[in-house]
């Protein structure tokens, strides 16, 4: 490997991306395979064995988390190192305490591992886990904050480059939600209480739970989106000045918005109002990144017939337009009061998931695991090509079967007789729902599918490809 010492040899820390990029792929299948097993146990419940730490309400939080922090994390992380170290031509800042964001992320994703499915939990949407291990995610949160922007702060370029704007809101915001949201009263080891109090905690909970969706699952990726599509497609941003425009415009917004998770509750009126409100006008700045990133293409759209690699990020894309659209909508109160509980929302929730995050991050990777190995390309392009349209076909299955039970679902709850009383028992309803179960089950096995063609295509690449230090460009490494 590469000596240490930049003036020695100016190579890039390629060392820790190539663990994190690893990682991802391992964690991907893991959660999705989670998830798989927790759709099959709403449409055949038996299949929990009757074993309490296989039940849904223990492997749920084990998939969201999975999901989320163990394969989106690892691809976070893998992708802003990268991104930070091309964009501001050094290495790593402490490239030691990168390997320490390493290790200790990969703990805190054991940890969960272990904690959830026994029952240990806070009880709080994406912030189950108990306080020991909070206190380690901010440890390592700190370390990687301490990482990324030392590594800004040593730069070889004057300018900062957009995708690293996004990569850096992203850190600090999710530090604060972590650390404020978080905040609990130990009773012991594997117990605590909420710092905050009823409609309180509430508040609290979904300001972080919106901004997790709106910094770690949104601002972090679009850091991803302005490197790797202009890189993949070889054209420049479409509008740099937009770009800008749409970085200040999103991480204003998003902070006000997480009222709308608590429509008809014991939040006051006008605090639901803000977020309704904050939410509406959020579809502006979100759509201006879609249309910036699909529009990097002008000039270059052939691309897409032979590049299945653009067609993940842009695809990608076309999810997150669309995710961004429903989502403000959902927030109005009288969409809300129809779609609130039901399907629908985690319909919603999946096509940001599955269609923006995960073939973003798809794309990303595939960009990203060749070059780490010494390789042009994956060892396979026919089968990112398989894999694109397995997951899609997916996707499309699985939201659609969601939309379609929530919008039945809160028909069939809001149905009322002449006299007043309901149309339909909720038992009425949990049987209509049952064959969309069934067609998510279907639909999260071809993108469950979809990961392992890439664990395989990945494997094989580097099987057959090798490790070679990068080197700093030589005006950077001497200027």
């Amino acid at each position: 490997m590469a000596v240490t010492t930049q003036t020695a040899s100016p190579v890039y820390s390629d060392g820790v991306i190539r663990q994190f990029a690893l990682a991802s792929i391992l964690w991907g299948v893991v959660g999705m395979l989670v998830g798989v097993i927790i759709a099959s146990q709403l449409a055949w419940p038996e299949l929990n064995f009757g074993i309490p730490w296989l039940s849904y309400g223990r492997l749920r939080p084990l998939h969201t988390n999975a999901v989320i922090f163990a394969f989106g994390g690892c691809v976070l992380f893998a992708t802003s190192y990268h991104v930070v170290q091309r964009t501001c031509q050094t290495r790593l800042f402490l490239p030691a305490l990168a390997q320490f964001t390493f290790w200790g992320w990969q703990l805190v994703i054991l940890l969960a591992a272990l904690s959830l499915p026994l029952g240990y939990t806070s009880g709080k949407e994406y912030a189950e886990l108990e306080w020991p291990i909070d206190i380690l995610i901010a440890v390592v949160w700190v370390s990687y904050a301490i990482v990324f922007f030392g590594t800004v702060g040593i730069r070889k370029v004057r300018h900062i480059y957009v995708a690293n704007w996004f990569f850096g809101a992203f850190i600090i915001a999710v530090a604060l939600l972590h650390i404020v949201n978080s905040a609990a009263i130990p009773v012991s080891l594997t117990k605590s209480y909420s710092a905050y109090a009823g409609v309180q905690d509430a508040m609290v909970q979904w300001w972080y739970g919106h901004n997790a969706v709106g910094f770690f699952l949104t601002a972090g990726f679009l850091g991803i989106m302005y490197y790797y599509i202009p890189k993949q497609a070889e054209r420049p941003v479409y509008s740099y000045r937009l770009s800008i425009v749409h970085f200040w415009a999103l991480i204003f917004t998003y902070m006000w918005a997480g009222p709308h998770h608590l429509h008809y509750t014991a939040l006051p009126d006008w605090a639901q109002s803000i977020g309704m409100i904050f939410s509406l006008v959020l579809l502006a700045p979100s759509w201006g990144g879609m249309i910036n990133g699909i529009m990097t293409l002008s000039g270059a759209w052939h691309k897409l017939r032979d590049d299945p690699i653009l067609k993940f990020l842009i695809v990608s894309l076309s999810f997150y337009g669309m995710s961004t659209f429903e989502g403000p909508m959902m927030s109005i109160k009288t969409v809300n009061a129809l779609s609130h509980y039901t399907d629908w929302t985690v319909g919603h929730v999946h096509s940001g998931a599955l269609g923006w995050v995960g073939l973003v991050s798809m794309g990303a990777l595939y960009y990203l695991i060749p070059r780490l190995f010494g390789r042009k390309e994956m060892y396979s392009v026919r089968a990112i090509e398989l894999h694109f349209w397995v997951a899609t076909i997916g996707i499309v299955l699985y939201i659609a079967a969601m939309w379609i039970a929530g919008v039945m679902q809160g028909l069939m709850w809001r149905a009322t007789n002449p006299d007043g009383t309901l149309v339909y028992s909720f038992v009425e309803s949990v049987k209509a729902t049952y064959p969309f179960y069934v067609i998510r089950v279907a639909g999260g096995l071809l993108y469950l599918g979809g990961m392992l063609i890439m664990a395989w295509n990945t494997v094989m690449t580097v099987r057959n490809g090798r490790v070679e230090p990068a080197p700093i460009p030589l005006a950077a490494a001497h200027a």
